[in-house]
């Protein structure tokens, strides 16, 4: 006798084996939804880059002393802990917030149609950016703040920032081959200055390394390198990123060039001389914590402008992606579906 299928047993095996594809077999989202989700996630990176910055320049790096719990005995903070438990601890938690906002992102990636490959493997670039740089912060607290830990933990930041951005840009665009918009000697030129940006906030990075805000209120060593030169180093790749801005700036007028590269590269532009006001307030005023964590934000928006620009360089239209066709499931054919 032959056996009848069991459709919401089915079903729910389905949705075990492959949650995502059991998902897109049923909701299709507007690709305005998808840019939104794309978005909130490229937010989120940028906001834990500056809560990040908030738990240092309070000294509560190490208002958990250990990881992955906060203390030996709790995996919350405690009344003991007093604010810096409460800062380090919330920041903790602000990672289930980034969490979801990715996962929100590869789910609403997975579920467009027709189906694009290449959002949702940025989407889970993401999650597993996410989760190195989660081991990484507990091991810049195992480590007791080593500088050199914490520059690298800001750094996998910034490659966070990377891949959101560049998400929520092909959100906005088609699957076909990328088409230049400049010329060769101009793509050169941009590549310079993301080269250049990259420079400039690596020694960003040094330069909190061996500056007085080490995180913890107890003695941190910090990098041993003369930080006013260091300071003066950063200052100068600062001025070379504006003069390269402003060099492809006028290189993109003269060559009358499309209107999105110019108006990305002056959008940079106007990022770059608010960044470099609030660094030299903060330098000449002894480094208020204030004007650090808006210089820590402003650093975030210069990366996100510079990737745009070198991003507004081609154009891949709408319309014309060169993926496969809708795939529609029944609720037998998702469980067979590998995950993607």
């Amino acid at each position: 006798m032959e056996r009848v299928p069991n459709v919401t047993r089915d079903a729910a095996a389905a949705a075990v084996r492959n949650p995502l594809a059991f998902i897109a077999a049923r909701w299709t989202p507007d690709p305005r939804t998808v840019r939104r989700a794309a978005l909130a996630a490229l937010v989120m990176a940028v906001v834990i880059v500056v809560t990040g910055g908030a738990v240092r320049l309070t000294g509560s790096g190490l208002g958990c002393p250990t990881w992955p719990k906060c203390t030996h005995d709790s995996l919350t903070t405690t009344s003991e802990m007093g604010f810096h438990g409460i800062v380090e601890f919330g920041n903790r938690m602000l990672t289930y917030v980034l969490c979801a906002a990715v996962g929100w992102a590869i789910v609403a990636a997975r579920s467009q149609k027709p189906f694009r490959r290449s959002l949702t493997r940025l989407g889970w670039a993401q999650f597993w950016v996410v989760m190195g740089n989660a081991i990484l912060g507990g091991v810049v607290v195992l480590v007791g703040l080593n500088p050199y830990t914490v520059a690298a933990h800001f750094l996998l930041s910034t490659a966070l920032i990377t891949v959101a951005t560049v998400m929520w840009q092909r959100t906005r665009e088609g699957d076909s081959a990328a088409r230049p918009l400049v010329g060769g000697a101009i793509q050169q030129l941009v590549w310079v200055l993301v080269v250049v940006s990259a420079l400039l906030v690596a020694v960003g990075t040094v330069v909190t390394g061996a500056g007085p805000h080490a995180g913890d209120s107890s003695e941190v060593p910090r990098m041993p390198l003369d930080w006013e030169t260091v300071s003066k180093a950063h200052a100068v790749l600062a001025w070379i990123v504006v003069t390269l801005t402003f060099a492809l700036w006028f290189v993109l007028k003269a060559v009358d060039a499309p209107k999105g590269p110019p108006a990305r590269t002056r959008d940079l532009f106007l990022v770059l001389l608010a960044q470099g006001a609030v660094g030299y307030i903060q330098y000449f005023t002894d480094l208020p914590e204030v004007l650090v964590g808006l210089h820590m934000f402003g650093s975030c928006l210069v990366w996100i402008a510079v990737l745009r620009v070198l991003l507004s360089l081609r154009e891949r239209p709408a319309g014309t992606a060169s993926g496969p066709a809708v795939q529609t499931y029944d609720a037998t054919s998702v469980s067979m579906a590998g995950p993607r």
